[in-house]
């Protein structure tokens, strides 16, 4: 019995084949020095937090709520503030005529002119109160145009009459100047119905509802 047979149970155990190298780009993690605790793994990211989402929608409206004011209220509050600034000098006009008819009618009563005395009172009176009237209707113009930027519900519904008492009264100056035949007594009743009309617009159309609707904080 040879020591070459495999079978043969005197002969030495057979030889086990060489360990395979590890692989191309695996290298083998060289252990740790002595006392040096093992490197732990780094945990992983921990998962993204959801953003928050948009406001929701106001009734009837699909679009999200808007960040910043939309283009057309913002004109629309140009044209308040230039309004405004039109009613506070038609104010200091109707100011000026009351005071001057205030003094034809102190004239009159010097001079024993009782009946231009009355008329010139009367015309005071009457201007006076379109200066009133004028003064109040500028405060209303600034008023809607600086709470435009945290006004609500009634802000809007506020602008939108109005916008459309002014769009109105433009349009029955556009009819008496077109009457007239001056083309220079349509410019001012044209220009008070596109800015009316838009007042009125802005806040009705579906960026400005929603403007008008967002959530405030």
């Amino acid at each position: 019995m040879s020591f070459g047979d495999p079978n043969n149970p005197y002969g030495p155990p057979p030889q086990q084949p060489p360990a395979a190298p590890p692989g191309y780009g695996y290298p083998q993690q060289a252990p740790p020095p002595p006392g040096v605790p093992p490197q732990q793994a780094y945990p992983g990211y921990p998962p993204q937090q959801q953003a928050y989402p948009g406001y929701p929608g106001y009734p009837g409206v699909n679009q999200m709520m808007p960040q910043s004011m939309p283009g057309l209220l913002v004109t629309a509050r140009v044209f308040l503030y230039i309004i405004s600034a039109v009613q506070i000098i038609g104010a200091l006009g109707f100011l000026y005529f009351a005071a001057f008819a205030s003094d034809v009618s102190d004239g009159a009563d010097e001079f024993g002119f009782s009946a231009g005395s009355d008329g010139a009172d009367m015309a005071a009176g009457i201007f006076g109160v379109f200066a009133l009237i004028a003064a109040a209707l500028a405060a209303l113009s600034i008023t809607l145009g600086v709470k435009f930027g945290r006004g609500g519900q009634g802000i809007r519904i506020t602008t939108v009459i109005y916008g459309a008492l002014g769009a109105i009264v433009g349009l029955l100056g556009l009819f008496v100047g077109v009457d007239s035949g001056f083309a220079s007594a349509v410019v001012g009743p044209l220009l008070w119905l596109v800015f009316g009309g838009i007042i009125a617009a802005a806040p009705v159309v579906p960026s400005g509802t929603a403007w008008f609707a967002r959530p405030r904080y």
